[in-house]
């Protein structure tokens, strides 16, 4: 089933690019999707991002055999207590409940979603440096994009190293040139240049999260802490019933943020951390992008004897990773768990007999 509707904003002015829709349950995200151009969009239910989470956010192998709207395959509790909210940098957004949805065909328009102009939030804040660099250098910075995305890499390096050098305090183009330093291999510099960017702006998220993505696979656990707390505290997720907040990540990049927390904090030792973190990723990730997350999750709550949902993040993994490197092994530990839960595993068989 799809749930079709807009995005609109109060003032009739377009619809920003980055444009997020959320069904929010119980106040959890449970599903996003991104608007087109035009502001349109449609959400299917009955998605994998819901299979294994029940109405409080916890996982639930039983949650597909509950009752059904119908004429639909669809679970109430994918309606229950939920709403449709957009999430638009710069805007606060209007609720569309689907408490009282009736279904009557495999598609439903709920029409539209009002987005405000907001004002910013204390803590939440995009570098300033755009609006106050000099225009050659903002030419320049464009132009570096514009190499960046038709796949020019060096000459996007050298508009950005233009721009930079015509005003020194351009955060975006020193965190853009580290991006390209890094697509070009150059490790050092790019980290020099991301580093220069958060010294510039420490309120600017996207060069921390580049030097954890480093850190991570440098496997510098405690500097992969440092860096994701750093992005984390300030998380516009956290704000979520403040009206009017401003993100300067992709909501999917917090994700990632998490992932990255939940991994150094499971390498520190620091499991309760570890499953927290863990867990915002995974309702996070809704694509998903991070197979490797569910196989962390798994690791984690092997680590607290719940193996039962250790089993079930490991299937997750080698249902999104089939064909991965360590596939076969995966596989074997699996089999290792299903037997360490097989006294639970016999007495529910018995139970359903």
């Amino acid at each position: 089933m799809f749930l079709l509707g807009r995005v609109a904003t109060d003032d009739g002015t377009p619809v920003p690019h980055d444009a997020l829709v959320e069904r929010v349950c119980n106040a959890r995200v449970r599903q996003q999707v991104y608007a087109t151009s035009r502001g349109d969009f449609s959400m299917e239910l009955g998605s994998m991002a819901d299979s294994y989470l029940d109405a409080s956010g916890d996982r639930s192998p039983e949650y597909g055999q509950s009752s059904k709207v119908p004429g639909t395959g669809i679970s109430r509790l994918e309606l229950t207590n939920c709403e449709l909210r957009a999430t638009v940098s710069g805007f606060h957004s209007s609720v569309i409940s689907l408490m009282d949805l009736t279904p009557g065909s495999s598609s439903m328009d709920v029409g539209a979603i009002v987005v405000h102009r907001a004002t910013k939030i204390k803590g939440m804040t995009l570098s300033a440096a755009p609006y106050k660099a000099p225009r050659d250098a903002r030419r320049a910075y464009e132009k570096g994009l514009e190499a960046e995305r038709n796949g020019r890499l060096a000459d996007a390096r050298q508009y950005f190293e233009k721009a930079v050098e015509i005003y020194p305090k351009y955060a975006n183009a020193w965190f853009q040139l580290g991006f390209v330093l890094q697509n070009l291999v150059q490790k050092e510099s790019a980290r020099a240049a991301y580093t220069h960017a958060t010294t510039i702006d420490r309120k600017f998220l996207p060069p921390y999260l580049s030097l954890a993505s480093m850190a991570y696979e440098a496997e510098d656990w405690t500097q992969v802490l440092n860096l994701t707390n750093q992005v984390l505290d300030l998380d516009p997720l956290k704000y979520a019933n403040v009206t009017g907040y401003i993100m300067d990540l992709d909501p999917l990049d917090y994700a990632k943020a998490y992932f990255y927390n939940s991994a150094a904090n499971y390498k520190l030792n620091k499991i309760e951390d570890a499953e927290k973190s863990g867990l915002k990723a995974e309702r996070l990730d809704v694509r998903p992008r991070f197979p490797q997350l569910h196989l962390l999750l798994a690791e984690i709550f092997a680590r607290k004897n719940n193996y039962a949902t250790a089993i079930l993040e490991t299937k997750i993994y080698l249902e999104l990773a089939p064909h991965a490197k360590n596939a076969g092994q995966v596989r074997e530990w699996l089999a290792k768990l299903e037997k360490l839960n097989g006294p639970v595993s016999s007495s529910e068989k018995t139970d359903q007999k």
